[in-house]
């Protein structure tokens, strides 16, 4: 098993496990619920470091504070910011390491969107990009445990990238991600 290891730990955020734990708790913990019992499908979440736009993103994750268990998977899109990519690219490797643990790759659901038209497989593509990494640490502590679909979204149509999440969408139990970049 290959694991993507953390590109941005001790930059966006916090590298040691106790002090990021504690960190995106308390960003958790100082945004404002959603109100109302449905809780959402997708959500749209900033990826800057942590002090510029953690407290924002904690207002999205804490929308799914009662969703630990009911989400298996989450499809993870944003922009390729470090290396060219011509279409999508989802990664190479099973996992993604946060400084909270592995992030299993949910492998059966990439299978089903990587023949389509504008997919392409690219570790390099992942390697460095932060745009997806940031976004672990606040699943990690408000779902637990989950499978994650991450798709680095270069230069491509915005059909295929609809056709993209329409097939992740269409899969039960499914959370889709999209940067506010994207």
């Amino acid at each position: 098993m290959s694991t993507r290891p953390t590109a941005v730990a001790g930059m966006f955020y916090e590298a040691d496990p106790g002090r990021l734990r504690r960190h995106v708790d308390a960003l958790l913990a100082a945004a404002r619920p959603a109100t109302g019992p449905t809780v959402p499908r997708g959500l749209i979440v900033p990826h800057a470091g942590y002090p510029y736009s953690g407290a924002t993103a904690a207002a999205a994750y804490c929308c799914l504070a009662d969703s630990a268990g009911n989400i298996r998977r989450v499809a993870l899109l944003g922009p390729a910011h470090r290396v060219y990519v011509q279409g999508m690219a989802l990664p190479a490797d099973d996992s993604f390491a946060t400084p909270l643990g592995p992030v299993p790759l949910d492998r059966d659901a990439m299978q089903q969107i990587a023949h389509l038209p504008g997919v392409c497989t690219s570790g390099e593509a992942h390697r460095l990009e932060h745009s997806l990494e940031v976004q672990l640490p606040f699943l990690q502590r408000v779902l637990g445990e989950f499978q994650l679909v991450p798709i680095a979204v270069g230069q491509c149509p915005p059909p295929l990238v609809a056709d993209v999440i329409d097939t992740l969408w269409s899969m039960p139990q499914t959370l889709l991600v999209v940067s506010t970049d994207l």
